[in-house]
């Protein structure tokens, strides 16, 4: 049986990747200052904003009889060891797609499960994506389709901009979002769930 799984993120292609699965997760959005400290490497940022996301929902249901096990993520496009993160405007996202065209970038997600009370686990998964070169053209119709509006990097491999990707290295549903393979492997580990082949 399902134990209780709060999901700390908004996002709806998280959730999604959740009820593909067959796993129930209540969502409990975390609130936090996303500032990245100076001189900080990109690696250690995701992993302590993961972490600080699950910590804040933590302390948030810590009054509960019950004490749920927490998912939580932060996803990063990493491109000449700059952080690509959702474009402010059009012009950004033009810029951002300019940049990633003809050339392979990294896209990592720092990820957290565990439960208040017990252990914790905090890791990363990273997943190496090459772009086609693209046109100008290619760009701006692409982002007249309003898709990297909200999307770190400005793009969604799993939308139209899988149109942009010539290939990966790594697992595609971390970028996404999240490596569910490896979460749910987490989760079957802490016992918040069985493995499918147990049931």
């Amino acid at each position: 049986m399902t134990t209780d799984i709060v999901l700390a993120s908004q996002s709806p292609r998280r959730k999604t990747m959740f009820a593909e699965q067959r796993i129930p997760v209540r969502i409990v959005a975390a609130h936090i200052d996303e500032t990245r400290l100076p001189e900080e490497a990109p690696l250690d940022y995701v992993k302590r904003i993961s972490g600080a996301k699950a910590m804040k929902v933590a302390s948030q249901l810590a009054t509960e009889q019950d004490l749920p096990f927490i998912v939580a993520a932060d996803t990063i496009v990493l491109h000449d060891g700059d952080i690509l993160s959702k474009p402010s405007n059009e012009e950004d996202a033009f810029r951002m797609l300019r940049r990633l065209s003809d050339a392979t970038h990294s896209v990592i997600t720092g990820w957290t499960v565990g439960k208040t009370g017990e252990s914790w686990t905090v890791s990363h998964t990273e997943t190496r994506v090459t772009f086609h070169r693209l046109s100008d053209s290619e760009i701006q119709s692409y982002i007249r389709t309003g898709e990297p509006n909200d999307k770190a990097g400005a793009y969604a491999i799993q939308g139209i901009g899988g149109y942009l990707v010539k290939e990966i290295a790594g697992d595609f549903y971390n970028v996404v979002g999240l490596p569910i393979s490896q979460v749910v492997r987490a989760l079957i580990q802490h016992g918040a769930i069985k493995g499918f082949l147990q049931q």
